[in-house]
């Protein structure tokens, strides 16, 4: 009959991705005719417990370039922007999401433009990211545990314990002499 141990361990107890596109919106500084070229740069995010949900607050850096004045001009305009994106994780074995849960959030695909438009001096941006966060938490695991002996086997030395024998046999009584 085997015994049974629980160990309780840190281990991945929820894991989920998100794709989403978000629109945001760049005033520069002059009228633009066309987009040249439009790329986003510095995505920093951190993940938190809020209320059970998991809440991803994060930003990056949007540089748009562009042409002006008749397309004879052209330049960069950089904006910072933030998002929250909340994701509804399960949790395996119905384990709380707590202020001690580890949150681990990773870009899996950085985020993008997908679209660009002006309209009426204003550049109109889609960009899409994919993040995927893992809840790392405690959680027990059950063990079947043996009751062995141990297992080392004894060894004796046989040739030692002869040697000495033979030199206690050797000694005499007047050793001394």
């Amino acid at each position: 009959m085997a015994n049974y141990k629980e160990i309780v361990t840190k281990a991945v107890v929820g894991k989920a991705k998100k794709t989403s596109t978000s629109h945001y919106e760049l005033k520069p500084n002059e009228r633009p005719d066309t987009v040249l070229g439009c790329w986003v740069i510095n995505h920093s995010f951190r993940g938190k417990n809020n209320h059970g949900m998991v809440s991803i607050d994060g930003e990056f850096d949007v540089n748009v370039w562009y042409s002006y004045d008749n397309d004879t001009k052209t330049t960069v305009s950089t904006e910072r922007f933030s998002y929250n994106d909340k994701m509804n994780i399960r949790l395996k074995d119905d384990v709380p999401l707590t202020d001690s849960s580890e949150i681990i959030v990773r870009g899996l695909k950085q985020p993008t433009v997908t679209k660009v438009d002006v309209n009426d001096g204003i550049v109109i941006l889609d960009i899409e990211k994919e993040l995927g966060v893992e809840v790392v938490g405690n959680t027990k695991l059950k063990v079947s545990v043996e009751d062995i002996e141990d297992d080392y086997e004894e060894i004796i030395d046989e040739e030692l314990e002869e040697t000495f024998n033979e030199q206690m046999e050797e000694i005499t009584d007047d050793y001394l002499s």
